[in-house]
Parts: structure tokens; C-alpha cells; sequence
């Protein structure tokens, strides 16, 4: 038994080690919308590489098509014996439009995402807010959206450390295509925005038909108490405008899929105002696209030295360090992140687990997982489950391991390593009848 779970456990961590990709902002890393992302944790041309598996999660396929034929004569029909109301199930484009506004009043500190939830489906980034909070966007037709923490782009080494396990990997015919949604699609739908460290009011989209005013009106957002990290940095209202002026330009030719020139206007603008943490953030992520960990390291590093509260680049570390298994440094850039922001970030804390069961020390290993599965609101870290199940197997607890292994299986069917998982769980069952017959 102790050569099997110590086989299986630095299994575990080699396969998380490598597979580990960092969250990321939105497009255009801080608050700058539609830009294009670098690659996660070295791979290049990663794009968003957050959390969560693959694709876009959920939503209800689209149903219907042509409205039916109903028999002349009959009540509600013109001359023509069509049904002159549009069937809830004809599908046609949706157009939304509204804006954010934070509880005090005033826009947003930057751009936010506007996402949409479905009966409980972990929530689809439709569109972003401009800088005065504004956003209009069709249903469905978000192309050029950097996914945010519930999708991530498929590992190379045929790993997925957050396993969504296949799930969603379309959007389920929710406008997707070309396609146009119908009226029934949007029951038990809702509209939220997405800022880490704030609280959006949902917007319920059941019931709503395609001749209402597109103007779904204000998304309140509230800040969070207890969260003192930053998804923007005051550095970048401190920085001269020449430096400002060279970031600008970098992140417009990010947008315009023009990268020949990006690096240099980054490293002009750092030149200009060693201070400036959103360049050295955004210059990190170039870094890693060219597989430069080093200069990446650097990079987040002078991020987070000019602005300790800039919370994107603790995650870029720990995805770098987890790659080179200095589970220390994992850690320990995930305890500061926590600290920050104990609710945005799940990721953070199935990070914070994998170091600490690699570091021996299960007791926090535990705390983290199981905060980890509280702060995860929609399952996107399903893997959160089979960390703690082999968390209780190191600690003999094999009914409860045998518990969360399920619960992994049952969250992703398809994971690259559910074989590897069951044969984990027949033998820990095994172990628990051994215990339950003594």
C-alpha cells in the first residue's frame, strides 16, 4: 500500500506540475478589452490560460427551427394561416445592450466581463464594458473573447489539470455558428458581470422575447469586503504619458494581432517608468509565449515589486514554478495571492494544495483543497475533488477518499487521467472493505 500511494501521489504532482496553466485577465491583461493574450505557463500561443477545460461550458442546445404550419381558419392566425406571434422556439439573433456602474455610482476601475448563466452552467463571457461600463454584444456570437477562469485552451502534454472532462467543449447551439438562439433557450438564463473583488446583481433573461428593447438597463457591482488585491495597479496612473503612450500602443497592437512590435513598446514603456507593474505584467506574458521563463520570472517579478496588491501576476509565478516543481515558491505566491482575494481565485487554492501535499504537509494541503471546492461556485477546478481524495488515502480515510474520487469521476467522465483515477479508487474501496471486515 505505501508503494502505491507514493506511486500515485508523485504521479499526481508530476501530472499537475506540468499541466498547471496560470489565470489571466480578461483580453488586453489589465482592464484593456479584446487584446490579444500570450500563452500559459510557456506554451506558446496558449491564448487565455485560465482554468476550467476546453471549451465553452453548458448552455441548452438550440431547439426548433421553422415555426409549424396550423390549420386555416383558426383563431390567431392572418390571412395567410400563419401564426402572426413568433414561436417560442424560432430561433433569431439576440441583441443585449446595458450598462455596469459600481454601487458608489461611477464606471467600473476597468474593463468587466459580461457573462451569461444558464440553468446553473458555469457562466459564458459574451462581451466586455467599454471605459465608461457600456457593452452591447449578440447572444452566443463572442468570438474574440479570451476565455476567463471557467475555460482554458487544451494542454500539450494531453493534460488538464482543472478536467472539465469534455464538458461543453461547444456552446450547445446557444447562438453559436452563425446560428440564432430561441425565446425557450433563454429560460433560467441570466446576465452577470464578472470584475475579481466585486459583486454583480444578476439579470434575468426568462421570459424575455426578441421584440423587447435590447437595453437590459444597469448591472450593479459591489466591492467585496476583506479583499484588498487589484486587478488594476495605481502605477498606471502614475506613469508619465510618453510611458503611457508606448503601453497604449503595445496593447492596440495586441488587439490588431500584430505582435512585431509589442515587446519593444513594453520594454520602452518599463524604461520610461520602471514602475509601471501592467507593462511588466504584460511584458511577462510575451515573455512566456516565447517560452522565456526566465524573463517571464523577471518580468512578474518587477510586477509585483512596483504593485504587491496586482494580484494577476501571483498566478503567472505559480504556474511557472509549479512547472519546475519549486512547490515552495507555489505556495508561497498563492498564500499571497489568498490573502488578497479569498474569493476570486479557486485556482489559487488548488495550486496552494498541490505544493503543500508535495511539500508533506496534509494539513494544509486539506484546508486549501477544501476552501478551494467552497470558493469554486461552478465546478470549474473539478480536480479540487480528486486532491482531496488523495489527501484522505495519505491520511487513511479511505471511505472519504473513495467519496471524492467519485465525485471527480462523476464531474469529468472524459478527464485524461480517469483510467488512472479509477484504478486509484477500486484499490482505496479495496482498502476500506479491508478495514470495515477487520
Amino acid at each position: 500500500m505505501t508503494r502505491f500511494w507514493m506511486l500515485r501521489t508523485g504521479g499526481l504532482a508530476i501530472a499537475i506540475g506540468l499541466a498547471l496553466s496560470a489565470q489571466e485577465p480578461p483580453a488586453g491583461g489589465a482592464g484593456q478589452p479584446g487584446a490579444g493574450g500570450a500563452g500559459g505557463g510557456g506554451i506558446p500561443g496558449g491564448g487565455a490560460n485560465v482554468p476550467g477545460g476546453g471549451g465553452l461550458p453548458g448552455g441548452g442546445g438550440g431547439r426548433g427551427g421553422q415555426q409549424g404550419q396550423q390549420q386555416p381558419g383558426l383563431p390567431g392566425q392572418d390571412q395567410r394561416g400563419q401564426n402572426p406571434f413568433p414561436s417560442m422556439d424560432m430561433q433569431r439573433p439576440l441583441f443585449l445592450s446595458g450598462k455596469v456602474m459600481t454601487s458608489d455610482g461611477t464606471p467600473p476601475p476597468e474593463s468587466v466581463t459580461i457573462e451569461l448563466l444558464c440553468n446553473g452552467s458555469n457562466p459564458r463571457p459574451q462581451a466586455y464594458t467599454d471605459s465608461k461600463g457600456r457593452f452591447s454584444f449578440q447572444v452566443g456570437q463572442n468570438q474574440g473573447m479570451m476565455a476567463d477562469a471557467s475555460v482554458s485552451n487544451n494542454d500539450p502534454f494531453g493534460n488538464d489539470p482543472f478536467n472539465s472532462g469534455g464538458r461543453g467543449r461547444s456552446q450547445g447551439g446557444l447562438g453559436g455558428q452563425g446560428r440564432g438562439i430561441s425565446e425557450r433557450d433563454l429560460m433560467g438564463c441570466e446576465l452577470r458581470a464578472a470584475l475579481p473583488g466585486w459583486r454583480s446583481e444578476n439579470v434575468n433573461l426568462s421570459g424575455r422575447r426578441f421584440m423587447d428593447n435590447p437595453d437590459i438597463g444597469t448591472i450593479m457591482l459591489k466591492r467585496l469586503g476583506n479583499v484588498e488585491g487589484l486587478t488594476t495597479s495605481a502605477t498606471a496612473l502614475m506613469a508619465p504619458k510618453e510611458a503611457k503612450k508606448s503601453y497604449e500602443r503595445a496593447m492596440n497592437n495586441m488587439k490588431k494581432g500584430k505582435p512585431a512590435d509589442i515587446q519593444k513598446d513594453l520594454e520602452k514603456a518599463v524604461e520610461l517608468y520602471p514602475k509601471y507593474a501592467p507593462a511588466w505584467f504584460e511584458l511577462g506574458r510575451i515573455h512566456e509565449r516565447g517560452n522565456n521563463v526566465e524573463g517571464a520570472k523577471k518580468a512578474y517579478t518587477e510586477a509585483l515589486s512596483s504593485d504587491p496588491k496586482f494580484v494577476y501576476p501571483y498566478m503567472q509565478l505559480a504556474g511557472l514554478s509549479a512547472r519546475e516543481s519549486k512547490w515552495d515558491e507555489v505556495a508561497d505566491s498563492t498564500e499571497r495571492l489568498i490573502k488578497l482575494n479569498p474569493y476570486d481565485f479557486p485556482a489559487a487554492y488548488f495550486y496552494n494544495a498541490v505544493a503543500n501535499l508535495n511539500l508533506k504537509k496534509l494539513d494544509l494541503a486539506e484546508k486549501s483543497a477544501a476552501a478551494g471546492l467552497k470558493a469554486d461556485e461552478f465546478k470549474k477546478i473539478p480536480k479540487l475533488n480528486h486532491v482531496m481524495g488523495v489527501i484522505a488515502a495519505q491520511k487513511q480515510d479511505f471511505p472519504t477518499a473513495a467519496e471524492y474520487m467519485k465525485t471527480y469521476l462523476k464531474l469529468s467522465p472524459l478527464a485524461s487521467d480517469a483510467d488512472f483515477v479509477k484504478k486509484q479508487l477500486a484499490e482505496v474501496e479495496g482498502l476500506a472493505a479491508e478495514n470495515k471486515a477487520k
